[in-house]
């Protein structure tokens, strides 16, 4: 009404599924949405320029780096996580890693261990005065 809206919300629809009790040794490259109940030993990245989501079940491991567009996480993340969009961490979230993300909500009981990037932000240069 008063302005262009962004609606930039993940996709409810899954497209592919890692179930449970299942372990994946190597990078995922995916398009669409995933969801992932077991264990991956490597990189998890959507293609770029699609509107991806990767959701993670509280039984999920990550051994690896994440890139995403949106990210519902209520299981394990040991390496770099970076989401274009929207991060999700459910109350058994936990990251082992650095953190850059655009928005992120976080639930009470959700660790993060390692350092958060917000991608807008500046980089502030401080100057200091010099005596005379």
């Amino acid at each position: 009404m008063f302005g262009k809206k962004n609606d930039s919300k993940p996709q409810g629809r899954i497209d592919s599924l890692i179930g449970a009790g299942t372990r994946v040794e190597g990078s995922i490259r995916f398009s669409g949405g995933l969801r992932i109940d077991g264990e991956v030993s490597g990189s998890v990245e959507a293609t770029e320029g699609a509107s991806s989501t990767l959701v993670l079940s509280e039984h999920a491991r990550v051994e690896g780096g994440i890139s995403v567009a949106h990210l519902v996480s209520n299981g394990t993340v040991v390496g770099s996580v970076s989401v274009s969009e929207s991060l999700e961490m459910q109350s058994k979230a936990r990251i082992v890693g650095d953190v850059d993300y655009a928005m992120i909500e976080m639930h009470q009981g959700a660790v993060i261990e390692g350092r958060l990037v917000h991608q807008g932000a500046k980089s502030v240069e401080l100057k200091l005065a010099a005596s005379n």
